[in-house]
């Protein structure tokens, strides 16, 4: 799966959805990921000022990896 990721609103999205399918409600995802339920809150209403490492945590746990590439480039 490769979705394209301009805004933090974008990720947001993914990230709730993603939550949803694994069943997950913010406050699980939060204790898994040792971070407050606040940033798991700010995180999916794509709140632009969040710590880049929390995000990138948060991302790997549910399975997810960040690649940046040239736009027009295929991966």
């Amino acid at each position: 799966m490769a979705v394209p990721v301009r805004h933090s609103e974008d990720l947001g999205k993914l990230v709730r959805q993603l939550r949803a399918e694994q069943g997950l409600l913010q406050i699980d995802l939060a204790g898994l990921a040792g971070t407050g339920n606040r940033f798991i809150v700010d995180l999916e209403r794509g709140k632009p000022t969040l710590q880049l490492q929390k995000v990138l945590d948060v991302l790997d746990l549910m399975g997810l990896e960040v690649v940046v590439r040239r736009k027009g480039e295929s991966s």
